[in-house]
């Protein structure tokens, strides 16, 4: 009987203590401090408005009033540091190459439409500019842009190069960098850690586990920045025919969803001074639901359509730079 009492008592402590801090994490952490607040997330510079990683594009959507660019990194044979998506150019350009393999001044450019990955049946038709621009050129043109870097291979110079370029351009405080490999975003943090990293695919499922334990609280976390995608877009963009989707798939999308789109974990994470963005959202019912859960911000391939959403539900836009 006592032994049942004790065992008892130390789970409902446990509970207790571990909703205390879910609530209240900053008893146990200092918060993070965070340079830039990002609600608006161009995706690709804007995959939807103009051609995909394209100078035109990250233009346009810092003219919009982005509050960060999301942007993908190769290097080229010659190791140049290229804003591109695909390791082989051949979605992009019609040209079956690798960029690893092409020098920077051989590189093709970008077909005059692409289609836009997270929108079915939708195809971008770019103006003049196809032109697969250099990191260098998008930190030059925008000093003052927070920019997300998804390093796309697991390369040890790219990494180096991309850290080099960050902090020649003196934007430690305003990069973010990372990649859903572990392995990657280890090497980030390892190369230069005052950069801030992005939670990889093994550290989410760990998040996840943790927070359905109760143990989130209790654990330190070195990531700012979770970047998720809302598995409810699976059926309604990514499928070509969402009606032939098996009973399974809509169980694991349904399930997946449940699972991670939590106000809770959201609100925990912001509290700790973790930044919560949900990718890739296109139209209007999923900005208002990943803002309802609290997501920080919203990554899209629509930037004037985030931008008209915010602004007609008066969605509080940063100003890039906090006190």
């Amino acid at each position: 009987m006592c032994a049942a009492v004790y065992v008892l008592s130390t789970v409902m402590g446990y509970v207790l203590t571990s909703a205390l801090l879910l609530k209240c994490p900053t008893l146990l952490h200092r918060r993070k401090r965070e340079p830039f607040l990002s609600r608006h997330i161009s995706h690709r510079g804007g995959a939807g408005e103009n051609l995909e990683n394209t100078m035109a594009a990250f233009k346009h959507a810092v003219d919009l009033g982005t509050d960060m660019l999301e942007l993908d990194c190769h290097m080229t044979k010659d190791e140049q540091v290229v804003v591109s998506h695909d390791a082989n150019l051949e979605r992009s350009t019609g040209i079956s190459a690798y960029i690893s393999d092409v020098a920077y001044a051989d590189l093709p450019p970008y077909l005059c439409k692409l289609g836009v990955t997270f929108q079915r049946e939708c195809v971008c038709e770019g103006g003049e500019d196809k032109h697969i621009p250099l990191l260098r050129d998008v930190f030059e043109a925008f000093p003052n842009t927070p920019v997300n870097i998804d390093i796309k291979v697991n390369n040890d110079t790219l990494i180096k190069k991309v850290s080099e370029l960050v902090v020649k351009y003196d934007r430690e405080h305003i990069t973010v960098w990372g990649n859903s490999s572990n392995q990657i975003v280890q090497k980030c943090y390892k190369e230069n850690p005052r950069i801030p990293v992005l939670f990889s695919m093994r550290r989410v499922l760990m998040l996840v586990g943790l927070f359905y334990t109760g143990l989130l609280p209790f654990v330190p976390l070195k990531e700012q920045f979770l970047e998720i995608p809302m598995p409810s877009i699976v059926t309604k963009h990514l499928m070509r025919d969402p009606d032939k989707m098996t009973r399974s798939q809509h169980v694991i999308t349904w399930l997946a969803d449940t699972l991670l789109m939590r106000r809770a974990l959201f609100n925990h994470l912001t509290a700790r001074g973790i930044q919560v963005y949900v990718w890739v959202l296109n139209d209007e019912k999923d900005f208002k639901r990943a803002f309802d859960l609290g997501a920080t911000g919203v990554m899209t391939d629509f930037p004037t359509k985030l931008r008209d959403f915010m602004e007609k539900n008066g969605t509080a836009k940063s100003l890039n730079k906090l006190d």
